[in-house]
């Protein structure tokens, strides 16, 4: 069979859950085991795989997607703890007292205090937390969905501690190994961590304009269609605030990529950058003369407002300290740091803890682990117990986060069980056995980047961010976009002789750039402004966002590979 029709079936999962999923709206919980069942139906009757191999797979996924999960519900539990605690209201009252000026809100909360909570949790959080903050000082619902959305897309490569780049490329370690073996030139990395590290590093080369010119951008977008005087100007005469804002977050980001790793650059950078321009804003740093506002409520369009208006949003009252409302962020931060830098002894020791699955049903090519205590889902969990006694949490609002807690597990559970073992399947495929793969043919991913790369080219590089902005648009993560395409990228790298860190990089900051038009986040954004019914007009409000991403972040990877890293190796 050619390697077009091998490309074309292994399209076809992708392309029901595309269609399913945005076409008929069905939830990523029925859409992706379906997606599974036709990549497993792709795999037995056009591969020829065993049904047994293909079962190998699925449950080898299954375990990956465990890992995964503990890192959702230990991010999602200290969320919890922390809203049942009084702790995130706190953060929230000190939030809404900084300035009264829509656009250094925006910045503030949308830009920074978003990327913080991307960086510590991840998982569609960052949107979910700001945007009924926005609300609640006084953004029309449309407006603070937009702005939150758009803005949860830099920090997303590096969300909850790196997962996307240290779980989403994980899978990529044979091939990487490979390479190094290979001693081909342009290899400027010698196993998976360094090999992830350089992701990191050259993502954030790829996000730094972008920090910078986004916020100015949607703060005239946000002058522009929300403001009395429908004029994008307003929005721009804040531009030297966004591009301190921007400085201050990209500083920390990028020594935090290029030194420590992939863990803490959105993290760190949005914590340090949040100190930083609230110190500023309160000291008018940077800051308009002009206090810009929304018109007077009366004369808002319907379509700005749903279920919860502004008038009837809440109040935020403090708890406690800000210190102690920010503890248990600042000690998972710290937990993580020490565990991560290889110096101080814990990292070596953690990792080698495993609860090994090997030869998964008789096949010994087939195996996978879960890192019980690395994994950053355990320090989320453990921190979440510890913040019980911080906050003197009583048994009621104990039970009640760790109820919405596993609540909330429902669904990812189900959507990453079938996304991950469909995922599984498509790397399995192109086993090098006779029996296993009896037509000895490539792996699903494989297929589509030869048959890709003879179409675009050289062209590709400006492509291939949307490639993993159309994964996160499908899945609704980045991690699982950079799962489903990871291998994808690098094998039309190859292909195209172009360099595989700089192709997998723009697959890293594609799939974050895609979380401003994902289907899940945007239906989150709605449940929380109280604009259910109004996905459709939000992703059009988003898509240009989006395209303007992923054209600077595609012309950026075409210099690195054509004119800049030429030079260097």
């Amino acid at each position: 069979m050619s390697i077009p029709v091998l490309a074309l079936v292994a399209l076809l999962p992708i392309l029901v859950a595309l269609i399913l999923m945005v076409g008929m709206r069905w939830p990523s919980t029925k859409a992706m085991p379906l997606a599974w069942l036709v990549c497993a139906m792709g795999a037995f009757f056009v591969w020829k795989l065993p049904v047994s191999y293909i079962a190998a797979l699925s449950l080898q996924g299954i375990v990956v997607a465990i890992g995964v999960l503990i890192i959702v519900f230990g991010a999602i539990l200290i969320l919890y703890t922390l809203k049942q605690s009084g702790g995130m209201e706190t953060i929230q009252y000190g939030m809404q007292n900084i300035s009264r000026d829509r656009r250094i809100q925006a910045i503030i909360i949308g830009y920074m205090f978003a990327a913080f909570i991307e960086g510590a949790a991840g998982f569609g959080t960052p949107a979910a937390l700001a945007a009924p903050l926005l609300l609640a000082l006084g953004f029309p619902p449309l407006a603070a969905a937009v702005v939150c959305l758009v803005f949860n897309s830099f920090p997303v490569t590096f969300g909850a501690v790196g997962t996307p780049v240290l779980v989403g490329f994980k899978s990529l370690t044979p091939l990487v190994d490979t390479a190094v073996a290979s001693g081909a030139a342009g290899i400027n990395f010698t196993n998976f961590e360094s090999f992830a590290k350089i992701i990191g590093l050259w993502a954030t080369v790829m996000h730094g304009p972008m920090a910078i010119i986004m916020p100015i951008f949607m703060l005239g977008f946000l002058t522009r269609f929300y403001g009395q005087n429908k004029s994008w100007s307003e929005g721009f005469a804040a531009w030297k605030f966004c591009v301190f804002s921007a400085v201050a977050f990209l500083i920390p980001y990028l020594l935090c990529a290029w030194i420590l790793g992939p863990e803490f650059p959105a993290m760190i950078g949005g914590l340090i950058g949040l100190g930083i321009i609230v110190a500023g804003a309160k000291k008018g740093f940077c800051v308009p003369k002009d206090i810009w506002d929304f018109g007077p409520q009366k004369t808002w369009p319907a379509e700005w407002t749903g279920s919860i208006t502004t008038a009837e949003a809440t109040e935020f009252k403090p708890h406690m300290s800000q210190f102690m409302a920010w503890l248990p962020y600042v000690l998972i931060g710290g937990v993580l740091v020490l565990t991560r830098i290889p110096q101080l002894g814990l990292k070596g020791w953690l990792t080698a803890q495993k609860i090994p699955f090997t030869n998964i049903l008789g096949f010994s090519n087939v195996s996978a682990s879960i890192d019980y205590l690395y994994l950053p889902g355990t320090p989320f969990i453990l921190i979440s117990l510890l913040t019980i006694l911080l906050h003197k949490m009583n048994g009621k609002a104990v039970s009640a986060a760790w109820t919405e807690s596993i609540a909330k597990m429902k669904a990812p559970t189900i959507a990453l069980f079938a996304a991950v073992a469909l995922v599984s399947i498509f790397r399995g495929s192109g086993v090098a056995d006779a029996v296993l793969n009896p037509n000895n043919y490539p792996s699903m991913p494989l297929a589509m980047a030869t048959a890709v790369a003879a179409m675009a080219g050289n062209a590709w590089p400006l492509l291939a961010s949307f490639v993993g902005g159309l994964g996160a648009f499908i899945t609704g993560s980045n991690t699982v976009s950079d799962m489903l395409f990871g291998e994808f990228q690098w094998g039309v790298a190859e292909h195209l002789n172009m360099p595989r860190q700089i192709i997998v990089a723009a697959q890293a900051a594609g799939g974050a750039m895609g979380n401003m038009v994902c289907i899940h986040n945007i239906v989150a954004a709605c449940a929380v402004t109280g604009l259910v019914g109004a996905e459709g007009m939000i992703l059009k409000r988003t898509f240009w966002p989006f395209l303007l991403y992923g054209v600077v972040v595609g012309i950026i990877a075409s210099l690195m590979c054509f004119v800049f890293l030429p030079h260097l190796f």
